[in-house]
């Protein structure tokens, strides 16, 4: 089982946010909607429900096609996602704070 990210411990772990996580971690890539169901822990049917309005409220875009299947990936040029990541790294940072205390108590 692998472990929840931050940022879904704070946001909460649905569907949507899953996928949104896996999108921010993968931002630099494009993927199929084949990859973001398998890749982004959610079923076929559950991304078939969200990807559209992931697609409408231009929070990802088509980068490219490759024979039949479409790529996209994260909008870095819509606003509610430029303040998505960078909750995200507040989130990170964060964790890593309270890490670094933790164990300079620990130590002490």
């Amino acid at each position: 089982m692998t472990e929840k990210s931050a940022f879904l411990d704070l946001v909460g772990d649905t569907p949507f946010t899953r996928l949104v996580d896996f999108l921010i971690t993968g931002r630099n890539f494009d993927y199929t909607l084949t990859d973001l169901a398998k890749k982004g822990g959610v079923s076929w049917t559950t991304l078939n429900r969200i990807f559209p309005k992931l697609l409408a409220q231009g929070m990802v875009v088509q980068v490219r096609q490759v024979g039949m299947a479409k790529l996209y990936k994260l909008n870095m040029e819509n606003m509610l996602v430029v303040k998505m990541v960078d909750l995200y790294h507040s989130v990170l940072a964060e964790k890593l704070n309270l890490a670094q205390k933790k164990a300079v108590m620990v130590k002490a």
